[in-house]
């Protein structure tokens, strides 16, 4: 997965970073709730129609989501909660950059751009949805092209080339074939397993 391989080249990076923020005694919440609350304001940017900026901004943000974790290992903080405030926050992230999105297209001419937000909008959620509710059937489902890294940095090249709406039609048919493909893998390992 692209997410691995990015986590394993940037690795001494974002531990190094990672340290800086343990040296100031930042707690890995606090920069969780951080980096959710930058990625929203790039949404407030995408939505004036700065669209190269909001682009910008997005691949700045988004590392933040790469340093909370390796902060909670390097303090002893992991927790449960903080695992699950994590997931929470990255999806109100992204729908905060999607929505912003689709704002601006809402003052546009025509349709097709706000419908394919929306669709891109659903799917990524369907996508995280599928994986936590294997997860919670005790099953690891990371299968699929687009994951989160995936659809940002497709989202961040539409931005800053404008591309925009092949880089949309991507997202959406991406997103909806990963989650699908989700569902497939976990039926094919459940299919003649009892709920109970």
């Amino acid at each position: 997965m692209f997410t691995d391989w990015l986590r394993k080249v940037f690795r001494k990076a974002i531990e190094a970073i990672a340290g800086f923020f343990n040296r100031l005694g930042v707690h890995p919440n606090a920069l969780t709730i951080f980096g959710c609350l930058l990625q929203v304001g790039v949404g407030v940017v995408l939505a004036t129609g700065s669209l190269r900026l909001g682009g910008l901004l997005l691949a700045a943000t988004s590392v933040f989501d790469a340093f909370d974790g390796a902060l909670a290992r390097q303090r002893g903080l992991v927790s449960k909660f903080g695992a699950f405030l994590d997931s929470s926050l990255d999806r109100v992230s992204e729908a905060g950059v999607l929505l912003g999105l689709a704002w601006f297209y809402m003052g546009q001419p025509g349709r097709v751009e706000e419908m394919l937000v929306y669709v891109a909008l659903v799917g990524s959620l369907m996508v995280s949805y599928a994986r936590a509710r294997a997860e919670g059937l005790g099953l690891t489902c990371k299968e699929g092209l687009f994951t989160r890294v995936e659809r940002t940095l497709a989202l961040f090249i539409g931005l800053v080339t404008g591309w925009i709406v092949p880089a949309l039609w991507i997202l959406a048919v991406g997103s909806v074939l990963t989650a699908v493909h989700r569902m497939v893998s976990v039926y094919l390992k459940v299919r003649n397993e009892p709920l109970a």
